[in-house]
């Protein structure tokens, strides 16, 4: 019995994660256009996107809703989001029939066949914004981007994940240095913006468990991170709290525009 995964795309321009057991077939947002998420469905071999059973909504932002109407549309799909969010995607996405809206609150467990799916909040400027962790015969995935700082409670629900997609969006010297404006760095480093490549590091030394073994790196900037710096930066984080990368766990990239590899939790 097996519980697979793929980071189809992650970053600033667009973001969707495909998961899948025996029964079921999820997409967690769907960041990118229509077309590209059928593409990227091709090139991690993960079947037809008029096969899943539903879209998991994290919030309205639209690096992670451009597709989700079209999608929906095309593909007589369910999507899935709380009531706050599906009020803030008014006008966002186009009409869904009513028959295709589902509401998936915060801090709550849905079962979708053999697959268990649990709701938590996390801390962004949008309505209410929430990622998914995925329970399938003792395996645990979990997916966390888009929060401003990871409290003790974030910590709870994604501890001991076998494998763990989690922010690692910026660095701070260059975010600093760079081309944004002053307000712009600063919604970036608030509470209700992104966490840093070192911010992710110390983070994880507190989620990691015996059965953590795969560590997603996700949503970078474009302009403000690359994949080695991100890389890098949590490998001397981890180091601190001598928790070895490459040995008890092994950190893997994500793309904007490249798949991950599809793959067991």
């Amino acid at each position: 019995m097996s519980l697979k995964f793929s980071v189809l795309a992650s970053g600033s321009s667009g973001n969707a994660v495909y998961v899948e057991t025996e029964q079921t077939r999820l997409l967690v947002d769907a960041g990118l256009s229509a077309k590209q998420i059928q593409i990227l469905f091709e090139k991690a071999a993960c079947g037809e996107v008029a096969d899943i059973d539903g879209i998991l909504v994290t919030h309205e932002h639209s690096d992670h809703i451009k597709g989700l109407g079209v999608l929906a549309r095309k593909f007589k799909l369910p999507i899935y989001a709380n009531k706050n969010t599906w009020n803030a995607m008014n006008g966002l996405i186009g009409e869904v029939a009513t028959e295709q809206k589902f509401e998936f609150e915060m801090e709550s467990v849905k079962t979708f066949k053999d697959l268990e799916v649990e709701s938590f909040g996390v801390s962004h400027d949008a309505a209410e914004p929430m990622f998914y962790v995925f329970h399938h015969n003792g395996r645990k995935l979990a997916l966390m981007t888009d929060t401003g700082y990871v409290s003790d409670r974030m910590k709870g629900i994604i501890r001991d994940s076998h494998s763990l997609v989690i922010e690692s969006n910026h660095d701070i010297n260059m975010l600093m240095m760079g081309r944004y404006p002053w307000n712009i760095k600063r919604r970036i480093l608030g509470d209700h913006g992104h966490i840093s490549n070192e911010d992710c590091g110390h983070a994880l030394a507190d989620v990691i468990g015996d059965g953590t073994k795969h560590i997603y790196l996700a949503h970078l900037s474009k302009d403000n991170n690359m994949k080695d710096i991100a890389r890098l930066a949590v490998e001397q984080t981890l180091k601190t709290y001598d928790i070895s990368a490459g040995e008890q766990v092994i950190l893997h990239d994500t793309d904007a525009s490249q798949p991950t590899k599809l793959a067991l939790v």
